[in-house]
């Protein structure tokens, strides 16, 4: 029974080591004359970083930072254009397509009907199958 937690233990740490592996090689920092340049692997992104105390802060470079917001103005347009749209849409009155509930309850008693009907079927078909069976088993021939 310890043998298999140590098998499991150490499979688990394993595994749990394959993420932070992966998230090591992903960032690289280069040292410049005002602090870092940490480039993301993964997307291409590139960071100016600074010590501040103890700890590194970075930022999103100039260029990066301008496509991030040319994004977000993007996204803010589709937005007001979508807010626009429903607005309009809510004014209209348009009728929903949706069945109104004396409909819904019609069709429903239309496939109760039918389901109800297509089951007297199968049961009457069971019962003739079962009529026609012969009443001695063959005889097995092997």
């Amino acid at each position: 029974m310890q043998h298999a937690r140590l098998i499991a233990l150490t499979a688990l740490g394993a595994l749990a080591a394959t993420p932070l592996a992966a998230q090591e090689d992903r960032y690289k920092l280069e040292r410049t004359e005002n602090g870092y340049v940490r480039l993301d692997t993964q997307t291409g992104r590139m960071s100016t970083c600074t010590e501040q105390g103890q700890q590194l802060v970075c930022r999103m470079a100039t260029e990066d930072r301008d496509a991030y917001e040319a994004d977000i103005g993007k996204l803010e347009q589709r937005v007001e254009a979508l807010e626009k749209r429903l607005a309009g849409l809510e004014k209209s009155g348009v009728k929903s397509d949706l069945p109104s509930e004396e409909e819904f309850e019609q069709t429903l008693g239309y496939m109760e009907r039918f389901f109800r009907r297509f089951m007297g079927i199968v049961t009457d078909l069971d019962r003739t199958f079962r009529e026609k069976e012969p009443a001695e088993p063959t005889p097995d021939r092997t």
